[in-house]
């Protein structure tokens, strides 16, 4: 039988490198995949890898579909590395937005510019405020928060539907279920004419920045890290664990939220029952891929927006499912704990 047995000395240059060759063999596989569907792979993988940064437009729709998996996935490593599994992100995330929408709808044409400012707060305390019933739930009651957030992804995806076919559905928007197109005031501002990026940009690269110096400079990140890695020795140190539970689904959620704000009153333009697509579940590949450093994070959202880029080119150009991208992001998911595993452990034949 095989067994696996745990090398003493794993390697940290293949921990670096894991999610390089993670990558790989996704491409691998994924080659075969578009062979057994009859398509030719340079041109399937040219849609994934090419074609979202051959142009300066298609540069910064990647930094469009970039900016919610980077706020999200930094949120979502504070959580994992205090060892809180904050699994409703999306949920988050679509709450955040109808935070955000409730104020956006509330400007009109005499509305200060300012107002900006006021959706996005409002899309970080949604967030906060969602990711608190997780906390709430485990705090109070020793509840599992990987079921109750998870869960709450789906009551706001149904608030969301809720509103947008009821006291929010737009009385010009021939029946179709969707709010009424925000003021002009409330959009968030671009950085460059032409194009659909936003400040939310700078804004997630600001996370980056400030996450590093929270985690690996301050007294309260060495706290909830040392709470992920080892719970006795933080118990032993005076650490408190239900604070660092609160800090990190705050500071998760309130990220969350923000990309939420940040998507109604940016690109979309209006709450519709298509924000959800899926960022909240992506961030967590993203968070993992990047080895749950903000640095690693950069890099880790990109590769996934061009995924998600990609598979809309797929679609459309070469009439590939829709689902191609979730195939693609699991891949490299599956594949990644598989080389994790791998650098941790050996694989021994035993009788």
């Amino acid at each position: 039988m095989l067994k696996l047995e745990a090398r003493p000395n794993p390697s940290k240059l293949w921990g670096f490198a894991s999610p390089l060759l993670a990558l790989v063999i996704t491409v691998l596989i994924g080659t075969v995949i578009f062979m057994a569907m009859g398509k030719a792979p340079l041109t399937a993988l040219s849609m994934f890898f090419w074609e979202p940064i051959k142009s300066s437009y298609a540069l910064s729709e990647l930094a469009v579909k970039a900016t919610p998996l980077l706020i999200i996935a930094l949120g979502l490593s504070v959580c994992f590395r205090s060892n809180v599994w904050n699994i409703g992100a999306e949920g988050q995330f679509v709450f955040g937005a109808i935070c955000a929408a409730g104020v956006a709808l509330m400007a009109d044409a005499t509305t200060s510019r300012w107002i900006v400012l006021a959706v996005l707060i409002a899309g970080v305390l949604g967030g906060m405020a969602w990711a608190g019933i997780a906390a709430l739930l485990r705090d109070r009651f020793n509840a599992n928060e990987i079921l109750t957030s998870l869960m709450l992804v789906y009551i706001a995806v149904f608030l969301l539907t809720y509103l947008v076919s009821g006291p929010w559905k737009d009385p010009n928007g021939f029946n179709f279920p969707q709010s009424k197109t925000f003021e002009k005031v409330t959009q968030i501002p671009r950085l460059l004419d032409g194009t659909r990026m936003s400040i939310g940009l700078l804004i997630a690269l600001a996370g980056v920045g400030a996450l590093w110096v929270y985690l690996f400079r301050t007294f309260s990140g060495f706290q909830l890290q040392v709470g992920g890695l080892a719970p006795l020795a933080a118990r032993y140190g005076g650490f408190s664990s239900r604070k660092a539970l609160w800090t990190a689904l705050m500071i998760s959620g309130g990220a969350a939220g923000l990309a939420g704000a940040l998507e109604v009153a940016g690109p979309v333009g209006q709450l519709t029952p298509y924000i959800p697509v899926g960022y909240g579940f992506a961030a967590i590949i993203v968070a993992f891929v990047g080895r749950l450093h903000p640095v690693g994070i950069v890099f880790a959202a990109i590769l996934m927006s061009m995924f998600y880029i990609g598979g809309e080119l797929a679609q459309s150009r070469l009439r590939l499912s829709k689902s191609l991208t979730g195939v693609l992001q699991g891949l490299l998911l599956f594949t990644l704990l598989a080389c994790d595993t791998l650098i941790a452990y050996r694989v021994r034949w035993q009788r």
